[in-house]
Parts: C-alpha cells; sequence; structure tokens
C-alpha cells in the first residue's frame, strides 16, 4: 500500500495563486484532453533536442510535483514528462470513474498513443510502479526502460504501517476518518504524510514543508478527493489479489525492459524485505538500496536515483540491460 500526498516542490520564489496548482522554475503545466479523459502534464524543455522521451507516474495520492526533484537531474539525458493520474493533482476524475490499477495504465497507454510518445523511459512509484509493471506487460512496444521506485507490487505480509492507507479501500472508512479528522489542520496532515513517507521527515526545508501545506489545503477542497483517494485504494488491493496472468507478479516476469529497482530501507509502505523478490522477478533487472530512504527515494534522494539511471541508460542504450546486484 502506498500514499504519496506530500509534493516535493522545487519552490519557485513567488507562492502559487490560491487553490492553483505549483509549478517549479523551468516546469510547464499542460492539459491534454483525451476522449472522456482529461491529464495534466508537467514537462521540462530538454536542454537539447532529440533526447529520448521519458514519462514519469506517482503513487497514491500524489501528482506530478512527486518528480519535480528528479526531473532536472535527468534533462540532459531524457525528455521529462510527469503526468498527473486521473483524480489526482490536477487532473479531473475519469469519465468512467475507473480508479483500478488496470484504469490507471490505461490512462497511461492512451497517453503514450495520443502523443505518439513511446517507446518511454518509464518510471512509476508506489502505485505508480504497478501501473507502470502493467504497462510495461501489456504493451512492450512503449517502454524503453522501466525504473520502480518502491512499487506496489503484492506483498504476503503487508507491514502495520502500511494497514491505515489499505484500510481507505473499505468502504465507509474513508467517511469516517473524514469525520474523526475534521479538525486536523493542513500543518498536522502533511507532517503526518511526511512521517509516514519519509525515511527521515528533516530532510524536507522549510519551503518545502510550506508549499506542500498549500498544496494539501487545495486538495482538500476538491470534491473529488476523497472519492479519487478511496476507490484508487480499492484499486491496490484488488490488483494485489488477482491472480493467473492479470496477477502483478506475473506480469512483472513478462516485462521485457531493462528495469531499475529502488527500494528504501525505512519504507514503511512497501517492505525492503521485497526488494529481492522483486530483483529475482523481473527478467532484466538491477537493485539500489538505500538504507536510509523510505517510500519516496526519488524525493529524498534524487542524486542517487539519477546516478543509478544514469548508469542503466549507459550500459543498455535503452534496449538491453544485465542484471546487477544492490547498492547504496
Amino acid at each position: 500500500m502506498s500514499s504519496t500526498e506530500l509534493p516535493h516542490l522545487l519552490a519557485s520564489a513567488a507562492a502559487p495563486k490560491p487553490g492553483a496548482v505549483a509549478v517549479a522554475e523551468g516546469e510547464r503545466l499542460d492539459s491534454v484532453g483525451l476522449p472522456g479523459l482529461t491529464l495534466s502534464v508537467r514537462s521540462r524543455p530538454s536542454v537539447r533536442t532529440g533526447l529520448p522521451p521519458a514519462l514519469y507516474v506517482h503513487g497514491l495520492g500524489g501528482s506530478s510535483q512527486n518528480w519535480s526533484a528528479l526531473m532536472p537531474l535527468l534533462e540532459d539525458v531524457v525528455d521529462c514528462e510527469a503526468i498527473d493520474l486521473p483524480g489526482f493533482g490536477d487532473s479531473p476524475p475519469p469519465d468512467d470513474g475507473d480508479y483500478s490499477i488496470t484504469g490507471h495504465a490505461r490512462a497511461v497507454i492512451r497517453y503514450l498513443d495520443a502523443r505518439a510518445r513511446g517507446p518511454v523511459h518509464l518510471f512509476g512509484n508506489s502505485m505508480g510502479g504497478a501501473v507502470t509493471t502493467r504497462v510495461a506487460a501489456v504493451r512492450p512496444d512503449l517502454v524503453r526502460t522501466l525504473t520502480l521506485v518502491s512499487p506496489a507490487l503484492p506483498e504476503l505480509r503487508v507491514q502495520r504501517t502500511a494497514l491505515p492507507t489499505g484500510l481507505l479501500a473499505v468502504p465507509g472508512v474513508a467517511p469516517l476518518f473524514t469525520r474523526l479528522t475534521r479538525d486536523w489542520t493542513a500543518e498536522q496532515r502533511v507532517r503526518g504524510v511526511m512521517g509516514l513517507c519519509y525515511g527521515d521527515p528533516g530532510r524536507v526545508t522549510p519551503e518545502g514543508f510550506s508549499a506542500a501545506v498549500r498544496e494539501m489545503e487545495r486538495r482538500l477542497q476538491l470534491p473529488y478527493f476523497w472519492d479519487a483517494m478511496t476507490r484508487s485504494a480499492r484499486g491496490i488491493v484488488n490488483a494485489y489479489t488477482l491472480g493467473g496472468q492479470h496477477g502483478l507478479w506475473r506480469q512483472a516476469e513478462r516485462v521485457l525492459a531493462p528495469t531499475l529497482l529502488v527500494y528504501g530501507g525505512r519504507d514503511l509502505l512497501v517492505s525492503y524485505r521485497m526488494a529481492h523478490k522483486a530483483a529475482a522477478a523481473f527478467r532484466d533487472a538491477r537493485l539500489l538500496t538505500l538504507p536510509e530512504a523510505g517510500h519516496v527515494a526519488m524525493m529524498e534522494y534524487p542524486d542517487s536515483v539519477a546516478t543509478a539511471f544514469r548508469e542503466l541508460l549507459a550500459d543498455t542504450g535503452g534496449s538491453s540491460g544485465r542484471r546487477a546486484g544492490s547498492g547504496s
């Protein structure tokens, strides 16, 4: 289970307007309309033309802002875009109300097909890791490499600290939680999310914390916020129970793209012990372990993640790879 409500911002000097989504210096935010679907896309202009495209997919409760620390570190090797999944960030809910892992994966595929962006270097964190695993399995033509940061793949023994997020999938829990926490301030909510998602919440700067609070205040005003959260959480639980060829571990085995796996030793949502199971499941995988990182290593240790991806890119050229051990 996962929740990445806290966005990491490279905050610009001017505070965003009330109700507006923050855009870091050097970024732009566009809206892409597809039949029954509108997606918000965050991008950074490449430093030169002709770079291969990359697409970043966030986790449950997160947004494209979760990649704002990593994208500047890779803008010289890939053409960076990060999407807000339907119902998250600045993307409105999907017309069909489908928040399943398959529904989110379909949104990613439709975007890539519509923009003729593939094959891309595909990144996913947490729920986004499950989504991108499914995309890579069913549409290998769209994926050059796959980078998964704490992917939400099924665990036999879910950590206790992940159970509250999973309970969001239970009917009636979200309204109850809303009532019980109606007096919580945005600051309290953000501190709670930081404690859950970061290995060391102290790494967040005061500017980053303030930006996260403004974003939390904006999200809580959205009428569909809790619906998107609960339905997506239910989608993760349902994906965990699927067997056969639709099971996420079976689909991981089908991924052809060279895969970089990143796991944090202090992750309270995706167990660190799943790292070696994942490395064995993906046929062409390498593993980066960060003992001090939590659930969002690309926000806590973006330099380490960027270095590992550059090594993947250099070694594979985006078309082939090698199996590797762990690093720190």
